[in-house]
């Protein structure tokens, strides 16, 4: 089956993280929303309808068709809401509609998809996309099918926990489920533990399964002293160093993370060795979390959160909600986040003494000065170095679309040294 993830405006409301992603990139549990919705529909191929500055990355990345009508109108086509949290499995009846032909998908009263044959699709395109599904919506059949449309951050990680317990039933190997507990101090059922035959778990590690799946992913590293409280995660080649990582948690991979970690989701690459807590909170790539940095998730006098969202101060009508910090941010030594704090991408959180504010635009640095923006040229280079620091070398695509959202320049062309003439030498008397 063929499916297409497409944005909406709406993606705009899960700033900072969808300012360097599609909405389909970001996770919840242990797989990303695209992931999850190429497998409740069994996809064998996934294209994508997104803006035009990520459009030239995101084919790097997938390998597969970005923005290329071609291939859409190709054949029959599911299209996909990239914000859409799909059910863990498709209904049985789900093919029944698809071979009665096209129609649309419901969930809580909103569009997630559209199965359309080639016809309905000559019209469609990153910017008549949403126009042509509410066309749609008028006349074609319309059905239930469950999930949830997310609509801001906050969301995901109240649905982590239960994620990381779905995708632990459908992605964990069954016959390596309960393995390798000599390695381990466990509390809690076994059959609720997975980990995976290359990580590494040094001892007086404790795992409790109590209230839900611990995974510990391909090549990880969890040291001496750890505590994993399920629900909770640790991806691929991904430290947890003498870590109290509790319940709700998604360690992406490559990560690096010590302190204490609640009901967070952290994307790959992120740097949070040192002691410090964060709560409730969506951390994005490449991020570095310095020693001491305590992100609040609740007010003193518990009530609601409010965050912004675009310029506005959403009420989330939680009361925990810590922060959202965009990618290559850097949130320096002893800094305090408020809770319902944005922090954007690019950005450098200094030390005050006191939180910083709720709302730091991308590229951008705020201290005991205020608020001022930064070169984006000379915070690039440093992601390049950072990078390479870790043994990888920068995406020249990803670099790119840095470049653009930061209204950059290109990097000059590197020139080499003139030659100069070589001097004979005096020789001596």
């Amino acid at each position: 089956m063929r499916i297409c993830l497409f944005e909406d405006r709406r993606a705009a409301d899960l700033y900072p993280l969808t300012f360097t992603r599609p909405a389909s990139h970001l996770l919840c549990g242990l797989t990303t929303l695209g992931a999850k919705q190429a497998r409740y529909f069994g996809a064998n191929v996934v294209g994508h309808l997104c803006r035009p500055v990520l459009a030239e990355w995101l084919r790097e990345r997938e390998n597969a068709p970005v923005n290329d009508p071609t291939w859409l109108r190709a054949g029959p086509t599911v299209l996909v809401n990239g914000r859409w949290l799909a059910p863990p499995t498709a209904p049985i009846v789900l093919q029944d509609w698809l071979a009665d032909g096209p129609f649309i998908g419901i969930a809580n009263g909103e569009i997630v998809f559209a199965a359309l044959d080639q016809r309905r699709l000559q019209a469609v395109s990153p910017a008549t996309v949403e126009d042509c599904l509410r066309d749609w919506a008028q006349s074609l059949p319309c059905h239930e099918v469950g999930g949830t449309l997310i609509r801001y951050s906050w969301e995901l990680i109240e649905h982590n926990g239960a994620e990381i317990t779905r995708d632990f039933e459908v992605t964990c190997d069954p016959t390596e489920i309960g393995d390798h507990l000599t390695d381990i101090t466990l509390v809690g059922s076994g059959d609720r533990l997975f980990i995976h035959p290359t990580a590494r778990v040094e001892p007086h590690v404790v795992a409790d399964t109590t209230n839900g799946p611990v995974v510990i992913g391909e090549g990880a590293v969890v040291t001496a002293f750890t505590r994993l409280e399920g629900p909770c995660g640790i991806g691929p080649h991904a430290h947890a160093r003498n870590a109290q990582i509790r319940g709700g948690t998604s360690i992406g991979p490559h990560c690096r993370v010590g302190g204490e970690v609640e009901a967070s989701i952290v994307l790959g690459y992120t740097n949070k060795s040192h002691d410090g807590y964060l709560g409730y909170s969506f951390v994005g790539e490449w991020v570095d979390i310095a020693a001491g940095v305590v992100a609040a998730d609740q007010r003193c006098d518990f009530g609601p959160i409010s965050a912004p969202v675009n310029g506005a101060k959403v009420l989330t009508n939680r009361t925990k909600m810590g922060s959202v910090i965009g990618d290559h941010a850097k949130i320096c030594a002893g800094a305090l986040l408020n809770c319902g704090s944005s922090i954007g991408a690019f950005t450098q959180v200094l030390p005050t003494g006191v939180p910083a504010p709720r709302e730091v635009p991308a590229f951008h640095e705020v201290g005991p000065d205020g608020l001022k923006p930064l070169d984006a040229t000379q915070l690039l280079a440093v992601a390049e170095t950072v990078v390479r620091e870790r043994g990888d070398e920068p995406v020249p695509q990803l670099s790119a679309l840095y470049r653009t959202l930061a209204g950059a320049p290109e990097p000059a062309p590197e020139v080499a040294p003139p030659t100069l003439p070589a001097v004979p030498l005096r020789k001596s008397a």
